[in-house]
């Protein structure tokens, strides 16, 4: 009798230990979110949707994405850092709303550190510093030179404050000694217009944006971000060919998890993003938004956070970026 209730013992405690893996195994059984910071439309959208629909062919269940967007993407990200972790909701992000909103903003909502596991990176895209046409300036020594004259009337269009287009502005200011005057808007439409119209003299936009004006000959680009110069703009130089040798920079997105998310979840979904993301047909469709399609493992993606950080947050707080 009593080697009968040991081995019933045994057994239960096997079971209720093997609920949780059962329930990982199952995942997903219903519907998940991808929580985005920003409105239908743009890069991360765009990039939203085309995984959201491969995952479902993977997982045979929908993913559906979530837009809430406002206060430089905080709110989305908060509420899905404060989200149940059980593997329903994923957090897709960019640079400011996953690393610097807390900072600009000034309100301590989440710390991408605590409060989210990373996942995978998704898409990286690069920027490309460029002028209205009625400018004198041919190459970034020549609007670097400008920048460097006292009283210059320089403007240079952001689309919000702590932005990658911003930062990079600021980051070139540090850099070449140069200074101009930054004109936020509510946006990255308004500032386009804006530059179209001559209002604002330049800018850093994403090469999905600025390429069509550029091809078109509505703006002029001086240089791009990428390490190498693009396909789509072969004549333009990098950053780096133009005297800064150490400096390249993209706009990423990437998917993260309410920290407490178990471990097999996020691993599972990783890996599926992995092989989607290196799929050539998935490839060609984000070569489409101007975007490099890339995928990381969960250590890879923190690695690649952990050194964003380290490089852009001085240059937030050095420039005393807020969103007041």
């Amino acid at each position: 009798m009593k080697e009968l209730i040991a081995t019933l013992a045994v057994a239960t405690c096997a079971g209720l230990v093997a609920l949780p893996a059962m329930a990982q195994d199952a995942w997903p059984d219903k519907p998940v979110k991808l929580v985005l910071p920003y409105p239908p439309g743009g890069n991360v959208d765009g990039a939203a949707r085309i995984i959201s629909e491969q995952l479902q062919a993977v997982f045979k269940q929908p993913f559906i994405v979530d837009n809430r967007p406002g206060a430089g993407g905080m709110i989305a990200a908060e509420y899905a850092a404060k989200s149940a972790p059980d593997g329903y909701t994923f957090f897709m992000g960019a640079n400011g709303p996953i690393l610097f909103s807390p900072t600009i903003f000034k309100r301590n909502a989440y710390d991408w550190k605590k409060d989210f596991a990373p996942v995978s990176s998704v898409s990286f895209t690069p920027l490309v510093l460029q002028v209205h046409p009625s400018t004198p300036y041919k190459t970034v020594a020549d609007l670097v030179a400008e920048g460097k004259k006292p009283g210059n009337t320089l403007t240079m269009a952001s689309p919000g404050a702590g932005t990658q287009n911003h930062l990079v502005s600021e980051y070139l200011q540090r850099e070449s000694g140069a200074h101009w005057t930054t004109v936020h808007y509510k946006g990255n439409a308004p500032a386009t217009t804006d530059l179209l119209g001559g209002q604002v003299q330049f800018n850093f936009d994403q090469i999905s944006v600025a390429g069509p004006f550029i091809q078109q000959g509505r703006t002029r680009a001086l240089a791009v971000t990428s390490p190498k110069r693009l396909p789509q703009l072969p004549d333009v130089p990098t950053l780096q060919e133009s005297g800064f040798k150490d400096f390249s920079t993209e706009t990423f997105t990437g998917i993260l998890a309410p920290r407490a998310t178990p471990k097999e979840i996020v691993a599972r979904l990783s890996e599926a993003l992995q092989k989607i993301l290196a799929d050539k047909a998935v490839q060609a469709r984000f070569q489409t938004l101007g975007s490099e399609a890339r995928g990381s493992t969960p250590a890879q993606f923190a690695q690649f956070l952990t050194k964003e950080d380290a490089r852009w947050m001085p240059v937030i707080k050095q420039a005393n970026i807020t969103a007041e």
